[in-house]
């Protein structure tokens, strides 16, 4: 019986494959033979994840073919991966991808580091910051006393707390866009929320167009739902989104959905204008396409000078066009899994029936807790303690760069939680790999692209500052010139992979 249970076609690798930049030969440096380049090259995707363990490669002729080499130049490949560990092959079966005894299977995602090893290494994988306190444990004592009549219950409430509804409802008010409580679905994360929505609208096989890059937890959450993703490049130094590329997508292609980040968006932290949003509503109408806007980062605004655009649902008054997500999970603590949805009531009715085959709702004592610090404003003063913490890491992190390592390129967002950094020629998946045996964690581009794009970037969330910061764009450093020196070749044997 074959070990495989997935497969990836000899075009597709191909691709993935030529995404990969070439390291930079230096003085004195050897360039790899063909065989070990592209041995390395099939083991870094496997680390990423961009290849999953256990999907069945091509044949031996048919990559060779797509990759204009010799069928020995693949065969002397295959067999350096299976002596590695990589590669596992049986007659009749095929070949197939695996990982070495004893290392974790790579995450295709961006998980958090477990605790036990935040001694050794710095994760910049995540972005996400320690809790607000005292508001956390404010919020949750406040949440224990207004338990008790809840407890008398059920405890199911699929569309989420009357109050906390009711309470989201009146912020969206008070923001300019008039909001009942019927348009409002309380969620399990922005993550559940944007779950639901492409299982409501977007079967296998549909296109969703989205941003090139995007985040890179819900590329994959689309991709695995069996959707069609339609990439859509982002304009140049922050200026957000290319409206021309935008219209020419959704007419040509005619998405279901479309998923955008419009304020601070991950991983760039490009916030787009009030033009460009009333643009692109306008052409999702036309299209018939469903505009789902996520506004997770939307409270994260750093510079004090900074005036931020209408919501992009503002331009959407009657509720037919576009859907908003909201979350706690970044603007307060990324373990309060509290999100929410905002459309028109019967969008709202049709997600809610659905979830009755899901999750069935959301934890009470959560909400409760997010309803009391949004009704005693709490959230304010925490989000306030959020913003400084995340403007302080922000400039720290900018600093140590710019020191540490001036050939690379940025610029710097006006909010947020995270810098896109382009690497100065240098392979993000290659220092992404040597990152981990300096002991700093950190994402590479092709994450947050499809098909292989954006393999000259790294994303550095504003998640450490002050001396951390330093040591980690000096680890970093280290790992740069340890690709630019070719020491970050497989010649050395298997990796140990953090998830």
């Amino acid at each position: 019986m074959a070990q495989w249970t997935s497969a990836v076609g000899a075009a597709q690798l191909a691709r993935l494959l030529n995404s990969q930049q070439e390291r930079p030969a230096g003085p004195g440096t050897r360039r790899p033979p063909a065989y070990r380049a592209l041995a390395d090259g099939v083991r870094l995707l496997v680390l990423e994840g961009r290849v999953p363990v256990a999907a069945r490669l091509p044949a031996e002729r048919e990559l060779a073919l797509a990759l204009s080499v010799s069928r020995t130049t693949v065969a002397a490949a295959y067999e350096a991966l299976r002596a590695e560990g990589f590669l596992e092959s049986r007659r009749g079966a095929g070949s197939w991808t695996a990982v070495p005894a004893g290392n974790p299977l790579p995450a295709r995602g961006l998980e958090p580091l477990p605790p036990e090893t935040l001694g050794s290494m710095i994760d910049l994988g995540c972005a996400a910051l320690p809790a607000p306190e005292p508001w956390l444990t404010r919020a949750v004592q406040g949440a224990l006393e207004e338990l008790p009549p809840y407890a008398h219950t059920h405890g199911d409430y699929p569309a989420g707390l009357p109050a906390l509804r009711a309470m989201l409802a009146e912020r969206y008010t008070a923001r300019g866009i008039p909001t009942m409580p019927e348009q409002i679905m309380v969620t399990t994360g922005a993550m559940g929320a944007i779950d639901a929505i492409c299982h409501l609208f977007a079967g296998r096989g549909e296109r969703i167009a989205v941003e090139s890059p995007s985040y890179a937890n819900i590329l994959q959450l689309m991709r695995e739902a069996g959707a069609r993703l339609v990439p859509v490049a982002m304009a140049e130094e922050l200026a957000g989104w290319d409206m021309d590329r935008w219209r020419q997508v959704l007419r040509d292609a005619a998405p279901r959905l479309a998923y955008v980040v419009a304020d601070f968006h991950n991983p760039t932290g490009a916030l787009a204008g009030e033009d460009q949003r009333r643009g692109l509503v306008d052409a999702a109408r036309s299209a018939g396409t469903v505009l789902v806007v996520d506004e997770t980062m939307s409270e994260l605004h750093l510079d004090d000078d900074l005036e931020m655009p209408r919501p992009v649902c503002g331009f959407d008054p009657a509720g037919s066009t576009v859907i908003t997500v909201g979350s706690a999970s970044k603007a307060f603590w990324a373990g309060m899994r509290i999100g929410w949805v905002r459309a028109a009531p019967d969008i709202i009715r049709s997600l809610v029936a659905a979830r009755a085959y899901a999750d069935l709702g959301t934890p009470v004592l959560e909400q409760l807790a997010v309803n009391w610090l949004l009704s005693t404003g709490g959230w304010e003063e925490a989000v306030d303690i959020r913003r400084g913490q995340a403007r302080e890491n922000r400039d720290a992190l900018v600093a140590a760069l710019r020191r540490e390592l001036p050939r690379w390129e940025f610029t710097v967002p006006r909010g947020g939680l995270t810098l896109w950094v382009r690497t100065g020629g240098l392979s993000g998946s290659r220092l992404a790999e040597v990152g981990e045996r300096v002991g700093v964690r950190v994402p590479s581009g092709p994450r947050f692209g499809v098909d292989g794009a954006f393999e000259g970037y790294v994303r550095l969330p504003f998640t450490v500052g002050g001396a951390v910061a330093d040591e980690a764009a000096t680890r970093l450093a280290a790992a740069a010139r340890l690709v630019e020196t070719g020491a970050s070749g497989g010649d050395e044997g298997p990796r140990t992979f953090v998830a």
